[in-house]
């Protein structure tokens, strides 16, 4: 499922909990305002920390919940950990990630390219493809220049 661009960000949210029998709550509203400032795909313990500052009534708890909530309905993209916690990547338009093997960053780009990709007919045959996302793994500029890789 795809969310209309055409809505604020909150409005987005509003409609889709609303769409699926959410209630919009201003925990909601304050991780969705906090994931949508996110440039490094967080895990749910990383929006945890910097909700704390500000919210220190709100759980970890609370955090993992309603982030599987708004990936569930579509609101934000799951992005594979790698082998560390999940994290979530509130951008919705088409793009594709580079992922550090060092420092575990996630950096987003664009590729027409890619985004032409033929699905393998192994897999359209028996599977029904939702989302084409292009990974690819190394190391960013910053490590690259920390270890002379």
């Amino acid at each position: 499922m795809t969310v209309k661009r055409e809505l604020d960000p909150i409005a987005q949210l509003r409609h889709l909990c609303r769409q699926h029998g959410l209630r919009v709550t201003p925990q909601k509203i304050m991780i969705y305002q906090e994931l949508q400032k996110a440039l490094d795909h967080p895990s749910p313990e990383q929006l945890f920390q910097r909700l704390q500052r500000t919210h220190p009534e709100l759980s970890l708890d609370t955090v993992y919940r309603t982030l599987s909530a708004f990936a569930e309905i579509g609101l934000v993209d799951l992005v594979e950990g790698y082998g560390t916690a999940r994290r979530f990547d509130p951008r919705r338009e088409k793009h594709h990630h580079f992922h550090c093997r060092k420092c575990g960053a996630i950096l987003d780009f664009t590729s027409d390219q890619y985004d032409q990709l033929a699905i393998p007919a192994s897999i359209s045959r028996d599977c029904q493809v939702l989302n084409l996302r292009v990974t690819l793994e190394g190391y960013c500029k910053q490590c690259r220049s920390q270890t002379n890789i």
